[in-house]
């Protein structure tokens, strides 16, 4: 399908032990203090043109692509250093920089997906049962993180509706759930209970079958390295990139709405929903702009710019939520 361009306190005032956590490793790598990171951030910076990216030797197995999209309108991409070397993924530690430096013990082959609840179809498939009927896409999606910085990223898998056809949902399915693997020995950042583990996600059925929403191998050309997610992971380009969860064992068809790990864990802070919406500020930065990383590497005064709903895909995507109030659902 082609898609078209266009403690006595209460506790809403105690930060989240993995925020701090995270806030704190930021201003220890850059040696900056909080006003200097919060100038940084302020909708008045100056963008400054990015730089022509290097050509850059890609690591990994070669994907036989099929076909290629892009849906960024000629956006200057981010370059694969700093796509798989500033990361979110708290099982190999909290800071941007550790997924990188601790996920080169973590092996996901071999590799099983568990298929579960209100499906026809279910039970234990392996990675190459998953695979093997779809032609793999690359598609060139904005990643927008919830800390306010962006990337713009090559990635290559195939749409998650056609994988969850294949087990025939039943008309009980009203939402996906999500979890990742979960494996202390290989996954450090597990042996600290910043979050409640497993690490769980969910969308609504709508949006999984949505063809904008991506099951994920690889980026770049090549397959995911293990700090973006391998071998399996979810790209939701519209929602913010924590909803796109990494390494994924299970995939269950569910009635009621799923619990998912940051919302359970701060559920002032992040909602099920989570889309993109520079008019709903976190509690503690603004959304109103972004940081860029792209072509420059990370630059991180440089290249900011206003954030755009839903990331940039209102046209494709804004009419899934007619009628809600996206600041109470956000």
């Amino acid at each position: 399908m082609r898609i078209p361009f266009r403690d006595n306190l209460p506790a809403s005032a105690i930060t989240p032990e993995p925020l701090y956590r995270r806030r704190r490793d930021v201003l220890k790598l850059l040696g900056l203090g909080a006003v200097a990171l919060g100038s940084g951030c302020s909708p008045e910076a100056t963008p400054q043109a990015a730089a022509p990216a290097a050509p850059e030797s890609i690591p990994g197995k070669s994907l036989t692509i099929a076909r290629k999209l892009d849906t960024t309108m000629g956006e200057t991409g981010t370059r694969y250093k700093d796509a798989t070397h500033y990361n979110n993924f708290y099982e190999f530690g909290t800071g941007k920089s550790d997924p990188a430096a601790n996920s080169g013990g973590f092996h996901p082959q071999p590799w099983n997906v568990e298929i579960a609840g209100h499906a026809e179809v279910t039970g234990h498939f392996t990675l190459e049962d998953i695979l093997k009927p779809h032609p793999l896409e690359e598609r060139i999606y904005r990643l927008r993180c919830v800390e306010a910085w962006s990337m713009v990223i090559p990635w290559v898998g195939f749409p998650l509706g056609d994988l969850l056809k294949r087990f025939k949902p039943t008309s009980q399915a009203k939402y996906v759930a999500f979890t990742t693997v979960q494996r202390p020995a290989e996954m450090p950042g597990l042996n600290y209970p910043v979050l409640n583990w497993p690490y769980r996600e969910g969308l609504r059925m709508d949006e999984a079958m949505h063809p904008l929403t991506l099951l994920v191998v690889g980026m770049y050309g090549h397959a995911l390295p293990n700090q973006n997610g391998a071998p399996l992971r979810l790209v939701v380009p519209w929602k913010y990139g924590f909803k796109g969860i990494k390494s994924i064992v299970k995939i269950e068809f569910t009635e009621s709405q799923p619990t998912t790990t940051w919302n359970e864990s701060a559920p002032d802070e992040y909602g099920f929903f989570s889309n993109v919406n520079p008019a709903v500020d976190h509690p503690r930065w603004s959304q109103k702009t972004e940081r860029r990383i792209a072509g420059d590497g990370f630059n991180l005064f440089g290249n900011r710019i206003a954030t755009k709903p839903f990331n940039g895909y209102a046209d494709q995507v804004a009419s899934l939520y007619a009628g809600m109030d996206m600041r109470k659902n956000f």
